[in-house]
């Protein structure tokens, strides 16, 4: 997401980027491009036009720093302008309630049923608290079942009612049911339905009037861009929901929706999700995302991915054994897992400023370790704990076992020794002394 528009903006501030000062002639130029950028995003005209004008009206305000040039000094307006436009902060979900109801709409087809799924799997997990998903989308044959097996991976009850066709009747007795086993959050599913649909949308208003929700959510495919925004509004006159969740975000988009429906219903997005798998969900942060559209990268994220798979038992054991030289096969193994669960490895790379434009167009799948797991797994437990003793008819037999060639065995173990000797010198420097000491 946002590839394009990142080398559009970036292309935009070339223009100043050479200037000793802030002139309106230049700023002009600029503010033009970044304009043309964001519509051709799928950025509605005026939102881009206001969106550039308090640009340029900043940027003619400001004194240029000696020690910041024109073009910093642009970038820096930019992202703080578009943080401003996503919302500026990230909103909390409430969660207060007994039990809390959170209910779930939107188009058919954007991804709300998975979403329920993933806010369960969220809440239980990341929040600590036990929530309950209602399958309260009658019309979809598949939707019950669907939610059931969601709900099964992450082992959070479903309340439904197959035979029953009435959803607001669905709704208020599965607020009964979480009340008597004491869960204290309610996901409700509804039905997928068009904004024209007024019997549907009738349906949606009824079940707010029934449970009386302290959330509802608007999920909406980020891929269908302006068009997302106006279904949004329409959702907002009759709902008046209390925040957005943008879905597919790793698809083929222009971020169009992601920039332009906070200005247009003036209700934050909470989440962002993509993917199938049930972890892939973030609560959305204005200012991490836009620090992202100009290539500026994602490091708190990273942090805060890396801290959710990160085990300090295990890591001060690793931390000792690199320190003594004993890192192996198995360590490796098992940290390659921990990177895995942190999510897609092309997402995770671009997150690192400076890295995301240099793998744009680098195929990087989540099959990317298969190999060098394929080499390890066909190692003995004696082989991966004293990788030393692999000799040269060891290495044929795991190459045998791995389905690998012997040269990419043998490329491994060279570049798993030189990781080693990194490990090493690592340790040796007074950064590395300093994280021993914890």
């Amino acid at each position: 997401m946002f590839e394009n528009l990142t080398e559009r903006l970036e292309s935009a501030f070339k223009q100043i980027k050479g200037e000793g000062r802030i002139t309106e002639l230049n700023i002009a130029a600029t503010v033009k491009e970044i304009r043309r950028a964001l519509v051709d995003a799928d950025v509605n005209y005026k939102i881009a036009k206001d969106f550039t004008d308090t640009v340029k009206e900043k940027a003619l305000g400001q004194k240029v720093l000696t020690a910041v040039s024109p073009g910093q000094l642009i970038v820096k307006i930019v992202k703080d302008e578009l943080a401003d436009l996503m919302g500026g902060s990230e909103s909390e979900l409430v969660t207060k309630g007994n039990p809390a109801v959170i209910l779930v709409a939107g188009l058919q087809g954007s991804g709300k049923t998975t979403f329920s799924g993933k806010l369960a799997n969220y809440l239980k997990n990341k929040k600590g608290l036990s929530p309950m998903l209602v399958a309260a989308d009658i019309y979809r044959p598949a939707a019950i079942e669907q939610l059931n097996i969601l709900g099964e991976q992450v082992n959070v009850p479903v309340y439904s009612e197959p035979e029953n066709k009435n959803a607001v009747e669905i709704a208020s007795n599965a607020l009964k049911d979480a009340k008597s086993k004491n869960r204290n959050v309610l996901i409700i599913d509804t039905a997928g339905r068009l904004a024209i649909d007024e019997a549907m949308m009738t349906e949606v208003a009824n079940i707010k009037s029934a449970v009386n929700p302290q959330e509802i959510l608007f999920v909406v495919d980020s891929m269908t861009g302006q068009d997302a925004v106006n279904t949004a509004k329409a959702f907002n006159d009759r709902l008046d929901f209390s925040g957005v969740v943008l879905t597919k975000l790793d698809g083929d988009t222009r971020g169009g929706a992601a920039l332009s429906i906070k200005y247009t219903v003036q209700k934050p997005i909470k989440f962002v999700s993509s993917g199938e798998k049930l972890d892939t969900l973030d609560v959305f942060y204005p200012e991490r995302m836009a620090q992202r559209i100009l290539g500026m990268g994602d490091i708190t994220t990273l942090v805060e991915k890396a801290q959710a798979q990160y085990d300090e038992e295990q890591a001060r054991k690793l931390e000792k054994r690199i320190r003594k030289n004993q890192f192996d096969f198995e360590d490796f193994k098992q940290q390659l897992e921990q990177i895995k669960k942190m999510g897609n490895i092309k997402d995770l790379l671009g997150m690192i400023p400076g890295i995301g434009k240099a793998v744009k167009n680098v195929d990087i799948s989540d099959d990317s370790f298969k190999g060098i797991e394929a080499i390890i797994n066909s190692m003995t437990i004696l082989e991966r704990r004293n990788p030393d003793i692999i000799d040269m008819s060891r290495k044929k037999r795991i190459a045998r076992g791995s389905g690998k060639d012997l040269n990419e065995v043998n490329a491994f173990m060279k570049q798993f020794e030189q990781m080693k000797d990194m490990m090493k010198m690592m340790n040796k420097m007074p950064m590395g002394r300093m994280m021993g000491r914890r």
